[in-house]
């Protein structure tokens, strides 16, 4: 039986494919694609579990947190 992927797993993969920062708003437009629920609570709640887990890092910028993928080097006023 072929292993299923969670939520969260495949955001995460989608995240590291990004180019730039992830916002909430990007996170939900990315669970949009799927069939997945994609409301912006849940991609909030994903994303801090994320962060959370170590595989994201957060970093608040005029008030606005935004997510980059653990592997990306850190700089500014990172979390």
């Amino acid at each position: 039986m072929p292993e299923q992927i969670t939520r969260r797993d495949w955001l995460l993969a989608a995240i590291r494919r990004e180019p730039g920062p992830i916002t909430t708003g990007r996170a939900e437009q990315l669970l949009a694609t799927t069939s997945w629920s994609c409301h912006r609570n849940t991609a909030r709640k994903d994303l801090r579990a994320l962060a959370a887990r170590g595989a994201l890092w957060a970093m608040d910028d005029d008030g606005r947190r935004t997510y980059f993928p653990a592997t990306t080097p850190r700089t500014g006023g990172a979390l």
